[in-house]
């Protein structure tokens, strides 16, 4: 009889602790409007509405000119996951994840890449943005290029422009693991960043992003 029980004690266990884990899930974006963002636009002719709004349930971008959406709130330790697909011809954009400092172009960060055929790579911009990736430490030591940037692990996970892909980028004690459609593309530690906002970039052509949402890990 123990020995029997012993499974479905685990098996219970499994699903208590999911079911905690979706207790805990944030909606960083609720479907409807941008009010849990920040918008950021590098042209004063461009308002921000122009850039960033939602419709039928997405956010939509037009990509140019460069900008992007920044979370109100600051996160430390997260699962985050974040769904995009190109609706024009795929170029550039991004995650940024433990943003901090002024609204400026490129923010004190570390992105997880979006360029076509390029996410899974990441991209430390800033000064004092640092991590170590395989045993080689990369940090970023000036103002005047402050940026690096780390390939992904494995060959293009992506879907075809029109398509869904999904992100799910961990964050945990300067860990972070990052999933593309399901494939493990890098995985790095001690990150000098440690906390920060979430952001989504406009950079390059029109494309979309929906079902944001946040595990903490606190």
């Amino acid at each position: 009889m123990k020995t029997f029980l012993k499974p479905i004690s685990f098996l219970l266990l499994m699903i208590l602790m999911g079911s905690c884990k979706t207790d805990n899930k944030l909606e960083l974006f609720n479907g409807e409007n941008l009010d849990n963002w920040n918008i950021y636009v590098s042209s004063p002719d461009v308002e921000p509405g122009e850039l960033f709004w939602v419709e039928e349930g997405v956010i939509n971008t037009l990509g140019i000119p460069n900008g992007y959406i920044r979370t109100k709130e600051t996160y430390s330790n997260f699962e985050l996951h974040v769904e995009w697909r190109w609706t024009g011809k795929p170029t550039n954009s991004g995650v940024l994840i433990n943003v901090q400092g002024k609204e400026m172009i490129w923010p004190l960060c570390i992105e997880c890449q979006l360029m076509n055929e390029k996410a899974g790579d990441i991209v430390l911009i800033g000064k004092s943005s640092g991590i170590t990736i395989q045993d080689t430490t990369y940090l970023v030591t000036s103002e005047e290029n402050r940026y690096k940037v780390i390939p992904k692990f494995e060959d293009v996970s992506e879907k075809p422009a029109g398509e869904w892909n999904s992100y799910d980028i961990t964050v945990q004690g300067g860990n972070i693991e990052v999933l593309v459609n399901g494939i493990l593309q890098n995985r790095g530690s001690a990150m000098t960043l440690s906390e920060g906002n979430i952001a989504l970039q406009s950079e390059g052509s029109a494309m979309q992003f929906r079902n944001i949402t946040l595990i903490p890990l606190d």
